[in-house]
């Protein structure tokens, strides 16, 4: 059936209305889609008398210099990457564009802000608080480092001073901001003291944190203090004074580095308006010492007291003189005490084990010496092994601070515990009187009754100690606590010895497990032989001062009657067939 030619008509009609309609709706939104560009900011913004006034009078410029802003870090930057709101209806809408955010390029610069005094203050509301742009600039910023930056360290003062006028007044006289001025740049500046953007207020910091983070850090630098004929000693004297020491024992009112030199305006002790000059000392330590008079504020804060130098005049010479005497003394008298009390002790200790019967063979002469061995070169291994750990440390100045002496120490030592271990298998195996020890040491069900019982009797609840045979609970646990931790020790050692090697066929975090494992496995290791071993053969007041088993391998019949009642001796064995 054929349609009528009217409504054919019809149908072109709609549809040719219809295509138009879409093209006019492409080209209205093609229009409304087209971002603003850089021109089209600049035909006002480029217009250097424009300005605005806000309701409190105050004229501000809106003129874009555009040489200063292609000078810019951000000359590669559009207008719109910025002012993200502006819009084709601007300003015609009277709508006042929103303050730049920052924080979509500098997150991280902008995350400390926020916790600055500025950032703080900025959201309390304080419409005075400095913002990115009062620091840095808007169109025209530059880095740090350009002598035009308004933060350029000689004109961080004066950008400061904006707000801060009385303390860039301060700095600019102090022996800091002279220096500033001169071009030194390792002379302190506002950020270098109150950080960069998590700007700080160091009123209410702690002595600690002032003396030991702030004025520290350029005073107890050798390169600060040489290069402008600095005492190299302030920071250390200072914290072996009484202030030091209080501030670092947590006290918040001991006076710190500012207490005494200032804040700002630091001056030399020269300058009569230095706080630390003769004629203000008084009211410099009255602040915090009623009452003290010329004579109590002539004391010397910047003592060394580790050296013979007591300070300077007679009072110096003199205490320098009484410090000397009294180290000699302090010397001489306790080195002859040691020594007398010593000898004395070694003599009493021999008559000792020399009168006490001790007729009971412990140990054999193999044993003692595998024992005298293991000990040893386990003693070597802790002392070596922590020095290497902790270079700082007492242990390893009294090994020298020699790093190559202390490695091939402990890997010697690491070798004859290695060597001693192999050894010992071989005669546990091989010998009748080792098979006869690893035999008596295997565990059983019955060492599991005495521990509980054990327990009992040291809770109270049973009057008597179960009766032990040659080994109970107690020796054998530290036998095969020394059997696992001589296999643990040895393989990991040798794993971080021969990390290039392992790491041939092994990923590299092996080497690192291993280290962890052998660091944790000597601590364990030398705890549990101060806590356990040396308790039983040193501490056990039935023994004290030693059990003498390890050296002539002898106990009393007192000792083997309390300790091993079931130990079947020599004497009163058949002869058994191991």
């Amino acid at each position: 059936m054929k349609a009528h030619p009217h409504l054919k008509s019809i149908s072109r009609f709609t549809w040719l209305r219809t295509t138009l309609l879409l093209v006019l709706l492409a080209l209205g939104f093609s229009a409304a889609a087209k971002p603003m560009t850089d021109a089209d900011c600049l035909e006002c913004h480029g217009d250097n008398t424009l300005t605005v006034t806000n309701a409190a009078g105050k004229v501000t410029s809106y003129f874009v210099d555009v040489t200063k802003l292609a000078g810019s870090v951000h000359h590669t930057n559009a207008c719109i990457s910025c002012h993200a709101d502006v819009t084709s209806k601007h300003p015609d809408d009277n709508r006042p564009l929103a303050l730049v955010d920052c924080a979509r390029c500098h997150a991280t610069q902008s995350h400390s802000y926020g916790a600055s005094v500025h950032g703080l203050a900025a959201k309390a509301g304080q419409v005075a608080a400095a913002t990115c742009q009062d620091c840095h600039g808007n169109h025209g910023i530059l880095p740090p480092s350009s002598p035009a930056s308004p933060l350029y360290f000689t004109k961080q003062a004066a950008t400061c001073g904006v707000c801060h006028d009385k303390e860039a007044a301060d700095v600019a006289v102090s022996v800091h901001g002279r220096a500033t001025a001169s071009g030194f740049r390792e002379a302190p500046t506002c950020t270098d003291c109150h950080s960069e953007h998590k700007i700080q207020s160091l009123r209410t910091s702690s002595p600690m944190s002032i003396s030991e983070t702030v004025c520290a850090k350029c005073h107890s630098s050798e390169r600060i203090n040489t290069k402008f004929n600095l005492p190299a000693d302030r920071v250390a004297t200072f914290f072996n004074s009484y202030h030091g020491l209080a501030a670092q024992y947590g006290s918040t009112v001991a006076a710190d580095c500012a207490s005494c030199h200032g804040y700002h305006k630091i001056l030399p002790s020269s300058d009569t308006n230095s706080t630390i000059n003769r004629i203000h000392l008084v009211d410099t330590c009255g602040k915090c010492h009623r009452g003290a008079n010329e004579n109590f504020s002539l004391g010397k804060i910047h003592v060394d007291g580790t050296t013979t130098n007591g300070g300077e005049g007679v009072g110096g010479k003199i205490n320098g003189w009484v410090r000397q005497i009294y180290l000699l003394l302090i010397f001489g008298v306790i080195t002859a005490m040691v020594v007398h009390n010593g000898l004395l002790f070694a003599r009493k200790v021999a008559f000792r084990f020399q009168t006490r019967k001790r007729p009971v063979t412990r140990m054999s002469l193999t044993q003692r010496w595998q024992h005298a061995l293991l000990a040893g070169s386990f003693i070597v291994l802790a002392l070596t092994g922590f020095a290497l750990k902790y270079s700082d440390s007492w242990i390893a100045h009294l090994l020298g601070s020699n790093e190559p002496f202390r490695r091939w120490t402990h890997r010697i030592s690491g070798m004859i515990l290695l060597l001693v271990g192999l050894y010992h298998l071989v005669y546990i195996l091989s010998s009748r009187e080792g098979r006869r020890l690893a035999l008596d040491l295997l565990p059983v069900h019955q060492d599991v009754s005495d521990l509980i019982a054990t327990i009992g009797y040291l809770a109270g609840w049973r009057r008597t100690r179960p009766p032990i045979g040659r080994f109970g609970y107690v020796e054998k646990m530290e036998y095969w606590a020394v059997i696992w931790g001589t296999i643990i020790m040895g393989v990991t050692g040798i794993v971080i010895w021969m990390k290039i090697d392992v790491t041939e066929f092994l990923p590299r975090w092996v080497v690192d497990v291993a280290l962890t494992i052998h660091y944790y496995e000597a601590v364990l290791a030398c705890l549990a032989i101060v806590v356990w071993h040396f308790y039983h053969v040193i501490f056990d007041p039935d023994v004290y001062p030693l059990n003498a088993a390890c050296l002539d391998g002898r106990v009393s019949e007192h000792w083997q009657e309390e300790e091993h009642p079931l130990e079947r001796l020599p004497d009163e064995e058949s002869d058994p067939k191991i």
